[in-house]
Parts: structure tokens; sequence; C-alpha cells
């Protein structure tokens, strides 16, 4: 009988611990992928604080996973053994719902989702379903791409969403955001970007970056913004963001939790403002976008931790004391 460790969450609001499991066998359509890298994402700290309904438990959490095939299961035609994949937040879908039928996967009806209601990658070894990954592009490391699979990922399905305006602000500048204010950059886009109050560290690396201009959420940008992402799941953001944009503008709610969004005035809105928000993501977002990250020459900046030290990657990214992203390492000691 072979094994594994994992980071468990035996119960919400309490720390993760490391298991010793049973390696499992992948079943028809399944591969087991054994973790070279996971990135540690804000929808984990959702996941571990009880802010989600309806988990796992106990669970492993962990949703941008980067591997390489260790097994497959029957059926499998899509990946080889040793072949390297990645895998994402959304990781089964029914196929039937009037959503998935539609092509709008990412809305199903039945979805399962790693690292919440299956397990995920805070671990050596993961069971995915091999419709839900994707090869990564070369010249990319396994550190790296491991934010791209969620923080990119939804980052992209957010920003497509955004429109095609040049001025674009975006509000919690994390993971997500360091990586798509690259993607707008390059592709000759006006990024602003929005930190928390003080927070000059977030400010200057994001001015290196090639923001045009970095500030506090409390400030309004020097100029008003075609649109507006928010990352940060603070729902005051949102009358922030809708006095920021222009006439028409929009604002994009990209997290799949916030807090609870205040009144406020119906001027703000008025003149064909919007507020949409943007769920999980669908296999097209991953292959647009991972097809389109090698060619940007993305600097992805992460700060390492094996996978013992999780719950301190976390803690660390609840405080805001991260630059980039977070990344466990499962083979380090």
């Amino acid at each position: 009988m072979e094994h594994m460790r994992a980071m468990q969450l035996d119960r919400p609001g309490t720390p993760l611990v490391m298991r010793e499991r049973e390696r499992p066998e992948p079943g028809p359509g399944e591969v087991l992928v054994k973790v070279s890298a996971c990135g540690v994402c804000r929808t984990d700290l959702h996941v571990v604080d009880g802010e989600l309904p309806h988990p796992k438990h106990p669970i492993v959490p962990g949703h941008e996973i980067v591997g390489r095939v260790a097994a497959v299961g029957a059926g499998v035609k899509g990946f080889a053994l040793g072949e390297r994949v990645g895998v994402p937040w959304l990781g089964w879908t029914c196929g039937v719902c009037p959503y998935c039928r539609a092509g709008r996967e990412n809305l199903c009806d039945r979805p399962l989702f790693t690292g919440y209601t299956r397990d995920g990658g805070y671990a050596t070894h993961a069971i995915a379903d091999e419709r839900y990954c994707f090869p990564l592009p070369e010249g990319i490391g396994d550190a790296e791409a491991a934010p791209l699979l969620c923080a990119g990922l939804i980052g992209w399905r957010c920003y497509r969403f955004a429109g095609e305006g040049t001025a674009l602000g975006l509000y919690g500048f994390g993971a997500a955001a360091h990586i798509l204010a690259q993607v707008a950059a390059s592709q000759g886009r006006q990024v602003y970007a929005f930190t928390r109050q003080g927070d000059t560290a977030s400010q200057d690396f994001a001015r290196r970056l090639g923001v045009r201009w970095a500030g506090s959420a409390e400030e309004l940008p020097p100029e008003p913004l075609d649109a507006a992402i928010i990352f940060a799941p603070v729902g005051a953001l949102v009358p922030a963001a809708l006095r920021a944009v222009k006439k028409g503008g929009r604002v994009v709610c990209g997290g799949i939790h916030m807090s609870d969004i205040p009144s406020f005035p119906y001027a703000i809105l008025w003149e064909e403002r919007e507020i949409v928000s943007v769920a999980n993501l669908t296999r097209t977002d991953a292959n647009e976008f991972l097809a389109l990250a090698p060619k940007v020459g993305l600097h992805i900046t992460v700060k390492l931790y094996p996978l013992a030290e999780a719950n301190a990657a976390l803690d660390d990214l609840r405080a805001g004391r991260l630059q980039g992203a977070a990344v466990l390492e499962p083979g380090a000691a």
C-alpha cells in the first residue's frame, strides 16, 4: 500500500494538519497527479475560515496544482505518464444541466471544485478529472505556473468581462492583479492599481510591473476608468469603484466571496454603469489564457513554502504580507 502526505482541514476555523493517507488510485477518466507546486489562493482562506457553504470535510485545500501524471484511469486518452499538467478550481461538471449544454459550464448546477468539494493540491498527490487538466506552456517553471491556474484564469475571465476600454482599475493588488496588470499593459491598456490604505510596498510593487498609477482604494484615480476589477473580498470597494468609473463603465467583482456591499446612492450607478460578478471558469478560459501567457513574458512573483508550512502561507496571505503569490512545494523539506 502506497501512501501520500496531505495538509488536511478537519473543520473550519482550525489549522490544517499534516496527515498520511493511502494514495488513491484514479478512476475512469481520472489521473493521479504527483504535485510539484500548488498555489495558495484567497479562496483557500475562504474554505479554511468557513466562509463558503457546504464544503467537503475533511478536505485537502488547494486548486492551483502543477504536477506530473503518475497514473491514469480507464479511458484516459489526453495525457501520458510523466506529462506536466495544471489542475484548476473547477474540477468536474455534469455536462447535462442547462448551463453545461449552453456552454456555460462555469455555472453548472452540480459542479465539483478542487480543494473545496474534492481534495486538492496541498498534498504530494491529487486525483483530477482529465477533462479539467491542462497542458502547461513550456518556459514557465512549476512554481511560477501554479498561480496561473486560478489567479491567472479567473483574472483572465474578469478581464474579458471588463470590456475593451483603455483605462482599467485593479482593486486589491495580489496574485491575480500582479499577473493581470502585465497582461493588460502588454495589450496597451493603462492600469491603475488600488491597495489598502498605507500599503506603499504593494503600490511600489505595482509600479515596478508597469502600472500607470498606484494609490489607496479610498482615492480616486487621476482620470475616470473605463472599467474596474475588484479582487479584494471587500464589499465597500464596490461603491468606491463605481465612483471611479466613467459613464457606461463596468465594475467586475472577481471573488467567490465578498463582505456585504454597503448601501450607496443611485447617482453613482446611474448613467449606465454596471456591476457584474464572475463565477469560476470554463475550459475555454483556460485554453485561451495558457496559450497567451508565454507570449506576454510574464514575471510571476512567488514566495515558496514547504508543504508543512501551509498554515504560515495562509497566515501571510490573510495578513497582506505577500507580494505576488504564495506557492507550496510538496517535495521541499
